[in-house]
Order: structure tokens, then sequence, then C-alpha cells
């Protein structure tokens, strides 16, 4: 007896991932907001903490803008407020996390924790590796149009 999908299956698409993404960006930027912080800080911040090194200032521009294609002037914005509310600290010419970065990032960590776990706890190893691929896919194929668009 073989098995069929059923029919009124939701097909990925553009949509899909976006309402997804939003969706999940929402309840982080809510526990974000409970610590006074926002959902570019926690990705500049964090792009600092897990660099093999500090990072100059352009180097964690690029990298936060290679993930999330923000405004390079944003995300300077966003390294002076992670500075001014010392969470980030200049070592020579470098940027590092200090002890406070790395205590916000741990708690939103341990707050986020067991929600992520409800939403996507129960969702079938074999189904999450196929979306992993499609969206590794997806990503490979929008970061070359953007190339594209902006060469």
């Amino acid at each position: 007896m073989t098995t069929t999908a059923p029919t009124n299956a939701p097909v990925a698409d553009a949509r899909a991932l976006g309402l997804a993404h939003y969706a999940a960006r929402g309840v982080l930027e809510h526990v974000l907001a409970r610590h006074d912080s926002t959902f570019q800080q926690q990705v500049a911040l964090r792009a600092a903490l897990t660099a093999d090194a500090p990072q100059a200032p352009d180097d964690l521009v690029a990298q936060v803008q290679g993930s999330l294609k923000a405004d390079p002037a944003d995300i300077r914005a966003t390294l002076d407020e992670l500075l001014a509310k010392q969470l980030l600290d200049t070592d020579g010419a470098h940027l590092r996390p200090t002890d406070a970065g790395r205590e916000l990032l741990a708690t939103v960590g341990a707050e986020s924790t067991p929600i992520s776990a409800r939403i996507w706890g129960g969702i079938p190893a074999e189904d999450l590796a196929a979306a992993g691929r499609v969206l590794a896919l997806v990503t490979e194929r929008a970061n070359a149009e953007l190339a594209a668009m902006t060469a």
C-alpha cells in the first residue's frame, strides 16, 4: 500500500518561509525586549562572541550584514548601542563582548531554549533534514541573486 501526502499539505514558498521566520523572530524579540535588547543587537553580540578572536568593527559589520542583509550604517549604530550599554568593549582596534554581554546572551538563551523546544519538538528528523536542505538551497540562491543585484 502506498501513501501519498495529504492534498491540503502546505507547499513551501517564499510566503511560508517569511511567515515562519517572522513568527519565530517575534518570539525571540519578545524575550529580548524583556532585557532591553533588539534582534540586531543580539545578532551582532553573538557574532562578536562566537568569533575566534576580537573583531575589528568593519569585520563585525560585514559579518552581521552577511547574516541580516542590513544597512552597514544601521549595523554600526547597533555596535555603538552595544558599546554604550557596555555589552561590547574596545580592545585596541577591536571589539569584544563584555561579561555583561556574555551574560545577556546566556540569559536569553536559557529563556528561549524551552520555547524553541516546544516549537521544534515532535517534528520528525527526516522532515527537519528535508527542511534544512531546502532552506540552505534557498539561502544560497537568494544570496546569489542579491549579489548580482548589488554588483
